[in-house]
C-alpha cells in the first residue's frame, strides 16, 4: 500500500489550497483515510478523516474551513483548505489507519506554509 500526498505550498492568510492523497495497492473504497499535520516544533495532530462510507470528522480548529472528500474512481482523498491561517502552517500527511490484516501506512508529507 502506498499513499502519495501533494498540493502543498505557500499561501497568504485567508487563501485556499487543496491537498490530494493518491492511494494504491489496496481496495481504496474500503479504507478510512486520515489527514494529519505536524506544525513546526509540535507533535503530529489529526486534522480530518473520511470513512469508506463517506462519514467525515474534523478537529475543532478547522471545522467550517476544511473539507475532506474522496473520489473512489480516482483512488484519491482531497483536503480542501479555505480561510487559511498562519497557525495552519505544517507538514500535512495522509494516513491509512491499520485494518484487520494490514498495518498503518503514511504518505510522505506535503508542506503548507501560510504567511500573515
Amino acid at each position: 500500500v502506498q499513499l502519495q500526498a501533494s498540493g502543498g505550498g505557500l499561501v497568504q492568510a485567508g487563501g485556499s489550497l487543496r491537498l490530494s492523497c493518491s492511494v494504491s495497492g489496496t481496495i481504496f473504497s474500503r479504507n478510512t483515510i486520515r489527514w494529519y499535520r505536524q506544525p513546526p516544533g509540535k507533535v503530529r495532530e489529526l486534522v480530518a478523516m473520511i470513512t469508506s462510507g463517506g462519514n467525515t470528522d474534523y478537529r475543532d480548529s478547522v471545522k467550517g474551513r476544511f473539507t475532506i472528500s474522496r473520489d473512489n474512481a480516482k483512488n484519491t482523498v482531497y483536503l480542501q483548505m479555505d480561510s487559511l491561517k498562519p497557525e495552519d502552517t505544517a507538514v500535512y500527511y495522509c494516513n491509512r489507519p491499520p485494518t484487520w490484516n494490514e498495518t498503518t501506512v503514511w504518505g510522505q508529507g506535503t508542506l503548507v506554509t501560510v504567511s500573515s
